[in-house]
């Protein structure tokens, strides 16, 4: 179980080791503006402030990364003009190849591909509907 999820485990004590020292660290900066403005610190101020500035640090960090992973992981695959640019280029060059080997020849292959690989003129079609 440990090896199988090195990786999860090692990314838990990460964050559970910085979040831990955030926090401790914050309550010394805490207690320390508290006393130099003559005060006692109070826990619950101390978590509202805290609970702020955890927030507003994954606001700005974990959700930018996550719209860069997310979004250009969707727009991959949702085949975005600049992600299928490649790929269509690259298969026409190959169906222009294989119907050099002879029209007729070359035309059944390329349709045995498509049938294979579930593609229609050029597009994949959605697994379980048929062929519609």
């Amino acid at each position: 179980m440990l090896r199988k999820y090195a990786y999860a485990w090692i990314t838990l004590a990460f964050f559970t080791v910085s979040i831990g020292l955030h926090w401790g660290f914050g309550w010394f900066a805490f207690v320390d503006e508290a006393q130099s403005h003559g005060q006692a610190p109070e826990l619950g101020p101390y978590l509202v402030e805290m609970g702020r500035d955890t927030f507003e640090n994954w606001q700005s960090e974990f959700l930018q990364l996550l719209w860069q992973v997310v979004g250009l992981a969707y727009f991959l695959y949702v085949g975005s003009p600049s992600s299928k640019e490649n790929d269509d280029r690259m298969e026409a060059k190959i169906d222009a190849l294989l119907e050099l080997v002879g029209e007729d020849r070359g035309k059944a292959l390329i349709d045995q591909l498509d049938e294979k690989h579930l593609r229609h003129h050029g597009h994949a079609r959605v697994h379980g509907n048929g062929g519609k």
